[in-house]
């Protein structure tokens, strides 16, 4: 497509050629006099190429490479007392605006104002749990159900302080950010890989007699012709010795009767909670249920976080385990290098 420009410039010279005079010529294309002159000597000079936008240099660049590599580079290296940069100190520091600064480091894909948690296990046998438990995923055994175990404990009572306003047409939600604390409550949950039903329990305390209490629970709902194997981390509650003990005569009894054992526990790695899907399920409980709620007692809010189980059974949601294993390893390898790495320089 030709620019609007070059085609009037084309057309100047049609006019002169068709015999119009330079004064004519003007008046038609709505321009001066000097305009004609100069695109005619131009095409004399040129040709067509003549009647092209040149290139121009446009204007210098006001701010120096030095200064614009030093924006990039020093972005790691925040000032003094600060744990990171913000666009508007590092604009004052090197004399630009703050949008300059941005316009770079979004160029460069930079974040400094992102920040994410991790921890990488130090556990001696990870990749043993690790693939024990992802196995249990990819392929669980059968006339067995898979249940990934664990407590939420310290669930808060919180009550704001003052009625929250609900969201409407140009108004988000509010909430009080102070309330008035009416105790805790301990949700023992185990989420069904098979269908994503949750079997749960809640108690005021969160030790092994409450843990055992579950465990008796599970028991009695899950019919007994199914092994049952429970994905749980590491907490001292899991091991405590009677639990041990109950779960070694129970599978006795069972391997009496059946032939197999009843209960089968895979321990994930330390600091390995993400490879139990149930913290899947509880993340959204929390946004659901509990985060933004205002509960006048402990007896409040475990109705409402039954209620939000009743409302999930009746669709239950599953979860389903879709990474692949050795690209995980892969990614931690990588991490405990860069961490390695960064200890030793």
């Amino acid at each position: 497509m030709t620019p609007q420009r070059e085609a009037r410039r084309a057309r100047i010279i049609l006019h002169r050629i068709n015999g119009l005079t330079q004064e004519q010529t003007a008046r038609t294309e709505g321009v001066n006099r000097p305009v004609v002159v100069q695109w005619e000597r131009r095409f004399r000079e040129q040709g067509i190429e003549g009647l092209r936008e040149a290139r121009r240099s446009g204007r210098k660049p006001s701010i120096s490479d030095r200064i614009k590599e030093e924006i990039i580079t020093e972005v790691t290296r925040p000032p003094k007392g600060f744990t990171q940069w913000s666009s508007r100190k590092m604009a004052k520091a090197k004399g630009v605006s703050a949008n300059t600064v941005q316009r770079l480091w979004r160029a460069n894909d930079l974040k400094p104002h992102l920040h994410r948690t991790f921890k990488v296990s130090n556990d001696p046998r990870f990749e043993e749990k690790f693939w024990d438990v992802i196995g249990l995923y990819l392929n669980p055994p059968k006339r067995a159900l898979v249940l990934c175990c664990d407590e939420k404990s310290q669930c808060q009572a919180l009550e704001r302080t003052q009625i929250a306003l609900p969201l409407g047409p140009r108004r988000v939600r509010t909430g009080t950010h102070d309330y008035v604390r009416h105790g805790t409550i301990t949700l023992f949950a185990a989420l069904s890989y098979l269908d994503g039903k949750i079997f749960r329990q809640t108690a005021p305390q969160h030790t092994h007699k409450e843990w055992l209490a579950f465990l008796k629970k599970l028991d009695r709902e899950i019919p007994s012709s199914l092994s049952l194997h429970l994905v749980v981390d590491n907490y001292a509650t899991h091991k405590q010795p009677l639990v041990m003990e109950w779960i070694h005569a129970r599978n006795k009894r069972q391997e009496r009767m059946q032939g197999t054992h009843r209960i089968h526990l895979h321990f994930t790695p330390t600091s390995s909670s993400w490879m139990n899907l149930v913290e899947r399920f509880f993340r959204d409980l929390t946004v659901d249920c509990i985060r933004d709620g205002s509960f006048t007692s402990t007896k409040e809010l475990v109705a409402s976080i039954e209620a939000y189980l009743q409302d999930h059974d009746l669709s239950p949601k599953r979860y389903v385990w879709k990474a692949e294993g050795q690209a995980i390893l892969e990614k931690i390898q990588r991490s405990r290098a860069a961490i390695e790495a960064k200890a030793n320089a």
